[in-house]
């Protein structure tokens, strides 16, 4: 069984006992989170739609982090200019707990 939910501008395939990261929710490690936003979930058939209208996915938090930095480098030629940055994306990592369909 695995559901498909939106969190944070993205969609997420997700099956019990998996554990993601999503973008930064603002919750304490150890809390339980609720993904109301539920696309689709399949238990041998896929069910979409106002059939999943009530569907909602629970979650634990495991914790906060930072991902590996992406460095920014802006380059004009003949011109002198050049500009390094760096950004490092936070995220929650999640343990999917139940998919309450």
């Amino acid at each position: 069984m695995y559901a498909i939910i939106a969190t944070g501008g993205k969609q997420y395939k997700v099956s019990e006992g998996d554990i993601i990261r999503v973008e930064k929710l603002d919750v304490e490690d150890g809390g339980t989170v609720t993904f109301d936003k539920v696309i689709a979930v399949s238990n041998d058939s896929l069910k979409v739609g106002a059939d999943v209208a009530s569907a909602s996915v629970t979650a634990t938090v495991m914790g906060q982090g930072r991902a590996k930095k992406v460095i920014v480098y802006k380059y004009k030629r003949k011109t002198g200019y050049h500009k390094k940055n760096g950004h490092r994306q936070a995220y929650t990592q999640v343990k999917i707990d139940k998919i309450n369909a």
